[in-house]
């Protein structure tokens, strides 16, 4: 039996889940669209002002 009451480390993140910086336009009016990305350490965002999704390390 191994592992079966650990938490998915994929899963995990810090909480937040505005915020983050939009490397287009600088803009911290973004939404985290989902926990996790291609790697343990990258998040997938959104930016509300120019409208554009990008990838966020933590």
């Amino acid at each position: 039996m191994r592992g079966h009451n650990r938490p998915d480390p994929s899963t995990t993140t810090s909480g937040e889940t505005t915020g983050a910086t939009c490397p287009y336009c600088d803009s911290t009016n973004t939404v985290r669209e989902h926990p996790k990305g291609p790697s343990l350490c990258r998040s997938m965002h959104y930016c509300n002002e120019c409208e554009q999704p990008f990838e966020a390390f933590g």
